[in-house]
């Protein structure tokens, strides 16, 4: 029996994750015990742990591991930007594959990671650096191969879409909810790259590499957050029919004269019709609708978070690699790995075309809802839907749910209507699908 020994570097929830899963003797596949643990690298040495370790597992020193010609494979989960790439680009480098669940990493320095395992002849898999134990890279470099991508959009952070189905639920406070949220250690104790869309950014950048083939920018990508929606907007959405998902969405557009492929991309807090698959994924659930040729539609959907189903997606790679590694020749599978192999860019955030809610606090005075309406049809918006769902002796709340438009037109008119003397404040505005 060939073994694959494996170091890991990081040892919180998911490095322990994948310590129980590969130790586990409970009704475990054969191929589950062809892989060692050769050295596990901590922060700590002294750190008290909910597991029992042979002391001589642990080194202080990840880079041990990496110069450490008796393993095979380096398996990163420690978190953050600059030691973990410095980690995963010289373990390819001494010609080790590497596993990885950091997903701002492969987002930001995919390229040059892709290109230096191509080079070294090794494998770099990050399976569980997007929505948890939801097999969504692998499908896509792999199953869904033989298909064209077309679109790609979903619910791809756990922690917003705990909050925002409390608050539909239960009409619960958004503070009150994100502090619940951190102590149930869905929300770490800077929700900063959850809250407002950051992570759901990095992880539709690393899809849509995968989809379409081409580098993305990912600074280009159209972000918002869920920090700005109040309990208004949910009750609102939910009298005409929908709910609130933070939403990332990806998706081609025709192919211009220089032959890089255009392609839509933002992430923002979004109405959903009740009737949309989306609109039933509650709490930390993630769930990403794809829609191909000629494969049709299809939606993965399950646990995006968390210790066990984050470390089954690690040891899913782990084992892939080393089911890989022990075929005659040794060669790279060109469906395990990946190359870019086209151009793509992200459209101008003016080009932009979508469906948008806007709700708009005004004066409550006769014919304010036509001058709004003028103002759309001026600037060539489609109106969906006009109501005004709130009035008191002083003022009204008005509802416009416009078609799909172009980003630049719709903003136009938002802020001529912003200018109108009737109009106190733009209360909010969401995307809509």
């Amino acid at each position: 029996m060939t073994k694959s020994r494996i170091g890991i570097v990081g040892f919180g929830t998911v490095g322990s994750g994948i310590y129980k899963i590969l130790s586990s003797e409970v009704d475990s596949h054969p191929i589950l015990k062809e892989i060692e643990i050769a050295k596990i690298a901590v922060k700590d040495l002294y750190k008290k742990r909910g597991i029992e370790l042979d002391d001589n597992l642990l080194t202080d020193d990840p880079f041990k591991l990496i110069n450490d010609p008796s393993i095979d494979l380096i398996v990163e989960v420690m978190g953050g930007l600059d030691l973990a790439k410095d980690i995963i680009l010289k373990s390819l480098k001494s010609g080790k594959s590497v596993v990885t669940a950091n997903k701002a990493v492969i987002a930001r320095y995919g390229e040059e990671i892709y290109e230096t395992a191509t080079k070294e002849g090794v494998y770099i898999l990050s399976e569980a650096a997007v929505c948890g134990g939801i097999p969504i890279i692998e499908p896509l470099k792999r199953s869904l191969k033989s298909n064209s991508i077309r679109k790609m959009v979903g619910i791809i952070n756990g922690t917003t879409n705990f909050i925002l189905s409390k608050m539909t639920n239960e009409k619960a406070d958004y503070n009150q909810t994100l502090k619940l949220a951190q102590t149930l250690g869905y929300a770490e104790f800077d929700p900063t790259a959850d809250v407002e869309g950051h992570d759901a950014a990095d992880k539709i950048s690393i899809l849509s590499e995968l989809a379409f083939g081409g580098k993305i920018k990912r600074d280009k990508i159209n972000t918002e957050g869920i920090s700005k929606i109040n309990l208004k907007d949910i009750e609102y959405a939910n009298k005409l029919g929908f709910e609130i998902k933070l939403l990332a969405l990806s998706e081609r557009r025709k192919v211009n004269s220089n032959n890089s492929l255009p392609l839509n991309i933002w992430v923002g807090p979004s109405l959903i019709p009740k009737s949309h698959p989306l609109a039933a994924v509650e709490g930390v659930n993630n769930a990403l609708l794809i829609e191909a040729d000629p494969l049709g539609e299809i939606m993965l959907y399950g646990p995006g978070a968390g210790s066990g189903p984050t470390a089954a997606s690690v040891v899913s790679d782990i084992l892939n690699i080393h089911a890989t590694s022990i075929k005659k020749n040794n060669s790279i599978d060109p469906l395990l790995s990946f190359d870019f192999w086209r151009n793509c860019h992200i459209i101008e955030s003016s080009q932009i075309t979508k469906k948008n809610y806007l709700r708009i606090i005004c004066l409550d005075s006769p014919g304010v809802i036509g001058k709004i309406g003028d103002i759309f049809g001026n600037n060539n918006v489609s109106i969906e839907s006009i109501v005004q769902l709130d009035a008191s002796a002083d003022k009204a709340e008005i509802v416009v749910i416009t078609h799909e438009v172009n980003t630049g037109k719709f903003e136009k008119s938002k802020k001529e209507i912003n200018s109108l003397k009737e109009v106190k404040i733009i209360a909010s505005q969401l995307s809509c699908i």
